[in-house]
């Protein structure tokens, strides 16, 4: 007992086997990984940041530093795409098609507990889910073209599925029904809310059907009824033949200047075929002719110095 070593992990004397291992002396069932306590005399170990490790905890604590997956059959390091097969990541390499026996790639496919090469996968006929793209075994939504698992069809804003509720759509993305009117709905001119159900375009504004009423006495309007428009709003016709006669008169004739600017804003412009650059805007020809002599004589000259006709 005098000269047998002391173990570094229980500190008794070590009679028999010793592991000689970072500068010290263990008991064989002593030396163990830091991480998982798994027994190293037999299987070796790496040392990693002063720690001695098993080989898989070695792998595992390198991925997690480069940010990389580790195999959960070989306990290397993944470098490339991993194959996702029961939630866990492996080489692909390490599966074969269930069906056509072709080794696998990344892209396999997962389908009741086996793994298929995208060609076989696809020729089962089974749906993909336009969020996750993984199969659909159970309950399929058919929406906007594409097929979805049922969690995973959901609002573009909040994020909650439909659940079978109308969804809207927009831009090729599906919103509940409260979220599309926050976004893309009408506001009603009245009450500067958006409008949640049918909407009343009148006066080149939009209404709540509610809300399109006469402005003096509130009675409820449809675009069937005879109204007129004062101060942007509507006012029924009842209303409207007990305002005096004078206010009537101005706004018949309010509404036939109006109407006859809008005529003005529809005439097409003649179309002048000839025309010349005066001050970086274009002047036609009728007027052109009006300019001084020496003033076009100029305006040539500069012309035919910039190559222009």
């Amino acid at each position: 007992m005098l000269f047998a070593p002391c173990c570094h992990q229980c500190g008794e004397f070590i009679i028999g086997r010793v592991i000689k291992a970072m500068n010290n002396s263990w008991h064989p069932e002593c030396f163990r990984c830091d991480l998982c306590q798994e027994v190293l005399a037999d299987i070796g170990f790496v040392k990693n940041a002063g720690r001695h490790l098993c080989r898989p905890c070695h792998n595992r604590e390198k991925a997690r530093g480069l940010g990389k997956y580790i195999c959960q059959k070989c306990h290397a390091i993944i470098d490339e795409q991993p194959l996702i097969f029961k939630n866990d990541p492996y080489h692909p390499d390490h599966f074969n098609c269930a069906n056509c026996g072709k080794e696998l790639t990344a892209d396999a496919r997962e389908l009741k507990g086996e793994l298929y090469c995208l060609p076989c996968h696809d020729k089962m006929g089974v749906p993909i889910c336009g969020a996750c793209r993984r199969p659909i075994e159970g309950r399929v939504v058919n929406a906007m073209g594409k097929q979805w698992h049922v969690e995973h069809f959901v609002c573009a804003k909040c994020e909650k599925p439909f659940l079978g509720h109308r969804h809207y759509e927009r831009k090729g993305l599906a919103y509940c029904e409260t979220h599309y009117n926050q976004l893309f709905g009408d506001v009603c001119f009245h009450c500067n809310r958006v409008i949640e159900g049918d909407v009343v375009s009148a006066l080149n504004k939009a209404w709540c059907v509610n809300c399109f009423a006469c402005s003096t006495c509130n009675t409820k309007l449809t675009l069937k009824d005879k109204f007129v428009e004062i101060d942007l709003k509507p006012v029924c016709k009842h209303c409207y033949e007990k305002m005096p006669e004078e206010f009537k008169r101005r706004l018949a004739k309010r509404e036939r200047e109006a109407k006859d600017k809008d005529k003005q804003k529809k005439k097409k412009p003649v179309c002048l075929n000839k025309f010349v650059e005066f001050d970086m805007k274009p002047v036609c020809k009728k007027c052109y002719e009006k300019f001084p002599l020496e003033l076009k004589k100029r305006l040539k000259k500069l012309a035919e110095t910039l190559g222009r006709k």
